[in-house]
C-alpha cells in the first residue's frame, strides 16, 4: 500500500484493480478496500468462456472469473466483467500465432499488458472516474526526479518487470502496484487474513490460451495448413534429418529434433522462407552483439543511454547481463555484451536495467 499513499490520493479515492481471480489480484483488491478506496474490480474475458471452463490456470476466462467474482462478493465492491475477447484475439493470439509462422519465439504476456491491459483497460479505469488502475504484478513504481520510474520487484524470484518493460511513461503515472515490495508468502498470509475464497490458489504456470504448453497445436489450430515438413541442416548446411514444421522449433532447444548425433545438438537458427531448422553445437549458440527493435524507455532518452554500460536481461528467468548500449535512431539499439550470450532468439524481449531500475527495452531482431 506505500505505492497508493506516496501518491497522496485522498481517502474514498475511485481506483480500478484489475481483477485475474488469481491470488495477487484478489489480495491487491482486498488491500485496497482496507486502506479505505472506493474499490471496483475489472476482470477481463479474454478468450471463449466455454472453451475454458473447468480448466485450471485459465487466466481470464471459466473459473477465474468466476473466482473473481467470488472474491469481490466477499470484499463487498463493484465488479465488471468486460468482454475484450476480440481485442485480445487480434492484439496478442493472432500476433503469438504470426510470429511462430515467422520462426520468432513470441512473449504473448508483453503483448497483453502492452494493449489489452495497460491501454484499453487503463482507457476503461479513466472512463470510470478512477484516480489510479492497481494491478497485482510485481513491480515497483517509485516517483523519481523527473517523474514515476519502474523498479525491480523486491522478490526476485516473483519480478515481473521483464514483462512490462512496454509500459509508457505516461501510463505508469497512473498506475500502482502494491505487491511489487512484499514476497509471495506475505501475499499468502493476507490472502489469509482477509479469508479470500481463493488463498490457497496455485499459480497457472502455462499461457493462458495454451493448453499444456502445446505451442505447436495452438499455432496450427489458428492458422490452418502452416505446418510445411523441411529439412534440418548442420552448419554447413548438410541435411541431417526431416522435421514437420517450424512451429516445433525455438532458437536454444535441444530436445524433439529426432537426429542421431555424436554430440547434442541445439536449435542455433529458423528460417520460415526455406522452413529450416539449422542446429549445432552449444558454442554455435553463443552472441556476442544482437540489435533489437520498437523500443520503449521510461522515464529515460536514447540519448541519456547511448554508449553507455547497463544491465540487460534477455530471457525473463535469468539476471541482467552487462551489456554496452548504442542509439541505431529509428526506434533502434545495438546490445554488445561484455559476455556472451546463448540461445537468444528473435521476438524475445531485450530489457534494460539500471540497477534495479527499468530503463526500457525492445523487440530482439533476426539474424540476417
Amino acid at each position: 500500500m506505500d505505492g497508493i499513499e506516496q501518491q497522496s490520493l485522498e481517502n474514498g479515492a475511485r481506483i480500478v484493480v484489475a481483477m485475474s481471480g488469481g491470488v495477487d489480484s484478489s489480495t491487491t483488491a482486498a488491500l485496497m478496500v482496507e486502506a479505505g478506496y472506493e474499490v471496483i474490480g475489472v476482470t477481463l474475458q479474454l478468450y471463449d468462456h466455454g472453451e475454458a471452463t473447468g480448466r485450471k490456470g485459465a487466466c481470464c476466462a471459466g473459473q477465474d472469473i468466476y473466482d473473481a467474482r467470488r472474491v469481490a462478493e466477499t470484499l463487498d465492491i463493484s465488479h465488471y466483467v468486460l468482454d475484450y475477447e476480440s481485442r485480445f484475439r487480434e492484439k496478442v493470439i493472432d500476433e503469438f500465432a504470426d510470429s511462430y509462422l515467422r520462426g520468432d519465439t513470441p512473449i504473448p504476456c508483453v503483448r497483453c499488458n502492452q494493449t489489452v491491459k495497460f491501454r484499453d483497460l487503463l482507457t476503461t479505469a479513466k472512463d470510470l472516474g478512477a484516480k489510479r488502475l492497481v494491478t497485482g504484478h510485481y513491480v515497483q513504481r517509485i516517483d523519481g526526479p523527473e517523474g514515476a520510474e519502474m523498479h525491480r520487484a523486491r522478490d526476485s524470484k516473483k519480478d515481473q518487470s521483464y514483462f512490462l518493460f512496454t509500459t509508457t511513461g505516461d501510463q505508469l503515472g497512473f498506475l500502482e502496484f502494491p505487491l511489487g515490495a512484499m514476497s509471495k508468502s506475505e501475499t499468502r498470509d493476507h490472502a489469509a487474513r482477509f479469508q479470500l475464497p481463493v488463498a490457497e490458489k496455485p499459480e497457472s504456470q502455462d499461457i493462458c490460451f495454451v493448453p499444456n504448453g502445446n505451442y505447436a497445436s495452438v499455432v496450427e489450430k489458428l492458422r490452418p495448413g502452416s505446418l510445411e515438413p523441411g529439412n534440418i541442416v548442420d552448419l554447413d548446411g548438410n541435411v541431417i534429418g526431416r522435421h514437420d514444421g517450424i512451429i516445433n522449433f525455438t532458437v536454444g532447444q535441444r530436445r524433439g529434433m529426432g537426429v542421431a548425433a555424436a554430440h547434442p545438438l541445439y536449435v542455433v537458427k529458423v528460417d520460415p522462407e526455406t522452413h529450416t531448422v539449422v542446429a549445432g553445437p552449444k558454442e554455435a549458440l553463443h552472441r556476442h552483439t544482437i540489435f533489437a527493435n520498437e523500443i520503449n524507455w521510461i522515464g529515460t532518452s536514447a540519448a541519456q543511454v547511448d554508449g553507455r554500460k547497463f544491465g540487460v536481461k534477455i530471457r525473463s528467468t535469468t539476471e541482467p547481463e552487462a551489456a554496452t548500449i548504442t542509439d541505431k535512431g529509428d526506434g533502434r539499439i545495438k546490445i554488445d555484451f561484455d559476455v556472451p550470450q546463448a540461445g537468444v532468439s528473435s521476438g524475445q524481449a531485450a530489457v534494460i536495467y539500471d540497477g534495479e531500475r527499468v530503463l526500457g527495452g525492445g523487440w530482439i531482431e533476426r539474424e540476417s
